[in-house]
Order: C-alpha cells, then structure tokens, then sequence
C-alpha cells in the first residue's frame, strides 16, 4: 500500500542520518526490559525519524512478519510505503537511521521527518499504527492510541503497565457495561490475544440468539466510551456463565 509522499522540508538539512542516541537508549532499555514502550514514545515526541518513500511501480511492501500491503497502480510517482502488521493491521513502517531502513529494503529513499509529523500523516490515511526499525535490530510496534497522540503532540498514557490496567480504564469498562443487565460480573486483566481482556460473567441459561444480541449491546457499549476507545488499542471479551 502506497501513500502520498511526505513534502519535503529543509529541518534536517544537516541530517547524517544515523540514529539518535537517546532513542537507542530507550529502544534498548525495550528491548533488555529496563524500560517500557512509553519512554520510546515519549523519546519520538522529540524525535526524527525516517519515513521510507518508494516506487509506485514497486507492487509490495514486506513487513517484519514477511506479510505485504499492495501498492496501487504505477504512473512513475513515488508515496510513503505501509506494510501488514500480523493482525492485519496497516502500519507506517518508521527507522532510526539509514542503516535500519537499508537492512528493510535498499531501495526505498529516505525522507526524515519529525515523529509525530509521521503519525499525523499515518493517521490521515488511516493506517492504524506504525512500526519503528520492522527488520530490526529490535523491531517495536507503536499503539494506535500512541499513535494518536503523537499526532496530536499529547502524552501517550499506555492502557496496561507492567501487566496491571490503568484503573481509570478498568472503571471506564464497568461504567459502560453497568447498563447491559445480562452482564453479572465484569473483570478487566491484561490481555493475552489483545492488550485488554473483559472477563464477563453473564446471566446463565441464555440461548444462542440472546447471547448474540448480549455481545453486540456489549461492544456498542464499550465502543461508546471515549476513555476505551481513546485509551486501548485492542480488546477481548472472554465469558463466564454465572
């Protein structure tokens, strides 16, 4: 999948492009789990990074996971180069230096770029999240609440840390199933498949049709909630009967 090319800018003018020191640092701190991804976005609110540009000729993208995101037809122009996350998901794939892009592809042309320049212009395409350095060394996938804010040059105040969610989320999740009375009991745990998990004890003896009908009421409920849908970049339900 192709983009529209970034317009370019003189900011970096002097840029060598080798990797800021600081974002290394917290990249590593990642990576050896000293730190936590938000102190990469915290580090990127500041940062420059690399946004690959390639042919539209080229019809691929490769992500991280080998996946690829189609480019559309070629007329000799050039755009912004997405990948697939393996969720599916499309990403603005981003690098810290010339070197982490060459190892991705060696033919895409690197145009630097303010970090949160990036994520505005991934939002407005609306290419859920972004991956920092996808073919290493250390590969690091950016949220999609993180995403938007650094779009919006705000602090990013991650769902889950360290296994443990945010109260203010969990209490955002209660609130908004308070009204759904098939809904007995409601848990909020970090997720395995997703980054929230809401553990449900329902009502027992509900037949297949009202179940249907108890989840769709369950996810309109919790798409409604601006801390949930703001906050947390993925959701499982998982169910109890009571």
């Amino acid at each position: 999948m192709i983009g529209r090319e970034l317009p370019p800018t003189s900011a970096f003018a002097g840029d060598d492009g080798r990797v800021d020191p600081t974002l290394s640092a917290a990249v590593a701190g990642v990576a050896d789990g000293t730190r936590g991804l938000a102190d990469v976005v915290r580090v990127l609110a500041r940062a420059r990074v690399l946004v690959p540009v390639v042919a539209h000729a080229e019809r691929a993208a490769r992500g991280s996971d080998g996946e690829h995101a189609q480019a559309g037809d070629s007329r000799g122009s050039t755009g912004i180069a997405a990948i697939l996350t393996p969720d599916g998901r499309t990403a603005l794939p981003v690098f810290s230096s010339v070197g982490t892009m060459a190892a991705w592809r060696g033919d895409a042309r690197p145009v630097p770029a303010e970090a949160p320049r990036a994520a505005l212009s991934a939002v407005e395409e609306g290419w859920e999240v972004m991956v920092l350095d996808p073919a290493g060394p250390v590969a690091l996938l950016i949220p999609r609440p993180a995403v938007w804010a650094l779009a919006q040059q705000q602090e990013w105040v991650p769902a889950v840390v360290a296994d443990v969610v945010d109260p203010s989320v969990a209490r955002a999740v209660a609130g908004a199933l308070a009204t759904v009375r098939e809904v007995v009991e409601v848990q909020v745990t970090a997720g395995g498949r997703a980054e929230v998990a809401v553990v449900l004890t329902l009502r027992a003896g509900l037949r297949q049709v009202d179940l249907d009908l108890v989840l769709e009421r369950v996810g309109a409920a919790l798409a409604a909630r601006d801390v949930i849908s703001q906050r947390v970049d993925s959701l499982e339900l998982r169910l109890r009967s009571g």
